[in-house]
């Protein structure tokens, strides 16, 4: 992988070698002749092949126009494939747009269509893939590593096992404890994470953990706080997190991983977190990587196309019966049409998920029930959970992106810690977007038993594809279609 002004070097050379054979190619004669002959918008054209004169200018134009607008991309920093590919792509068209408006105002500058079509094209496919080859790193190398924790003691630990070389760790500020004039502490030793996390030992506790960083780590460089890593990462352009917490917790642990997976960092943590994490198969050792990014990319591609789709669908083909459910629960009894509420998200994080009201305002509680013994459910609001009609407000945070049509079930916050207490591994369910619907759902797996939930989605998250996500979505619509049908007959 090529870094510093290698990538600089590679990137603004590629693009414009590639700007170039794009112009050549798009203004050869048989190009012209078989993409205005096969191309219906275009099949009525002349082809049209520009002179000597008009080719220099059109080739310097395209050079500085699309070299320019890819100017983003020449600083090498971390971003996951799907996104680098988009942001290309999204450059790309920009210039396009800038050559179809500079030949707008000036004549002479013109483009052909087919020709500004050809080229646009053509560097939508080829100029991602070059970035993404200059991105990429040779098999089995962990590149520029840097550990992160929150506990000396633990990157103590983990540091001989790091093979890569590191530049540095990030970790708290740890302040030992000072005796005062009696010989007792007047404070106790404390470490004050930069990023707001505030860690504390006892006494000798303190003295020993700052001794121990100090020796084990006196050859690394402390790169700052917890509330550096996103910076560090953009800033030392790097590959891979080596993650050494005192525990897998939501707030730093989940919080880490969730940088490393929106910059496209790989990451790896002690074995002992196996439990808690998705790891690759087949790793061996004291590290294992964590795997971030559990869908393959296309399948990740197909998959938000059709979130989107199902979920304009959706919104579409349901508008009047929103509406008829609406004034049900309104007639029903008091309080608001929607109920809103805090769920959990990849990695840890939270987002609001909207549902039609099926029960009593403010008679929600965090502890799993079966919907038969819970006597605060509204008469329509059984209705709507029996046929999970409730669930139609979501298809507009599918629409957004917070989640998507299959995967995970959104556990509430405060039922989080109630599931994780009966099945240690519920937290591996981050590791995807939640879904409106999913293998556990289709299955008949409740809240109420959260270790047969965790089996369904964690066999989900090893078996997911586009077309898995398709089979469940079929299955789920049969399955309440002949809910709907017992509940009307």
């Amino acid at each position: 992988m090529l870094t510093g002004w290698r990538y600089r070097l590679a990137s603004t050379t590629g693009t414009a070698c590639l700007v170039a054979v794009a112009v050549f190619m798009a203004n050869h004669p048989l190009a012209q002749s078989v993409f205005t002959t096969a191309v219906p918008l275009f099949n009525r054209l002349e082809p049209i092949v520009l002179d000597e004169s008009s080719f220099r200018l059109a080739l310097t134009l395209s050079v500085l126009v699309i070299s320019g607008a890819i100017w983003p991309l020449y600083k090498p920093r971390p971003r996951r494939l799907l996104d680098t590919v988009f942001l290309v792509q999204k450059r790309v068209l920009v210039g396009g747009l800038a050559l179809a408006a500079l030949g707008y105002f000036q004549w002479s500058h013109r483009l052909p269509r087919a020709t500004l079509v050809m080229i646009v094209g053509f560097l939508s496919v080829a100029l991602p893939a070059w970035f993404l080859v200059i991105r990429s790193r040779p098999t089995g190398s962990d590149g520029r590593t840097v550990i992160v924790g929150d506990d000396p003691a633990q990157i103590e630990r983990v540091a001989p096992a790091v093979e890569a070389p590191v530049l540095g760790y990030l970790c708290p500020t740890i302040t030992a404890a000072r005796e005062g004039p009696s010989g007792s502490s007047e404070e106790a030793g404390k470490a004050i994470a930069d990023g707001g996390v505030e860690l504390r030992y006892d006494g000798d506790t303190a003295l020993e953990a700052e001794a121990g960083l100090q020796g084990a780590l006196d050859s690394l460089s402390r790169l700052g706080g917890l509330s550096r890593l996103e910076d560090i990462l953009v800033e030392y352009d790097v590959d891979t997190v080596v993650l050494a917490f005192r525990q897998a917790d939501r707030a730093e642990f989940f919080g880490a991983l969730d940088a490393c997976h929106e910059h496209g960092v790989d990451a790896k943590v002690h074995r002992k977190y196996a439990d808690s994490v998705l790891v690759s198969e087949g790793d061996v050792g004291e590290l294992v990587d964590v795997d971030l990014e559990p869908w393959d990319p296309m399948d990740h591609l197909f998959k938000r196309v059709f979130d989107v789709v199902f979920a304009v669908v959706g919104l579409v083909v349901f508008a009047p019966l929103m509406v008829v459910i609406a004034i049900a629960i309104k007639l029903d009894s008091s309080g608001p049409v929607f109920y809103c509420q805090n769920r959990t998200a990849g990695f840890g994080e939270t987002f609001p998920v909207y549902k039609f009201r099926s029960m009593i305002p403010e008679s929600e509680d965090a502890a799993p029930a079966d919907d038969v013994e819970n006597d605060q459910i509204t008469r329509v609001g059984r209705t709507l959970r029996k046929t999970h009609i409730d669930e139609l407000p979501q298809l507009w945070s599918i629409l957004i992106g917070d989640m998507s049509v299959v995967g995970p079930r959104a556990a509430w916050i405060e039922e989080e810690v109630l599931l994780e207490r009966d099945a240690p591994s519920w937290r591996k369910r981050w590791f995807v977007k939640p879904g409106l619907t999913g293998l556990a759902q289709i299955n008949g797996a409740k809240s109420t038993d959260p270790n047969t939930k965790l089996r369904h989605d964690l066999e989900y998250i090893r078996r997911q594809s586009f077309w898995t996500d398709v089979k469940i979505v079929i299955r789920q619509i049969w399955k309440v279609m002949l809910e709907i049908t017992a509940r009307l007959t």
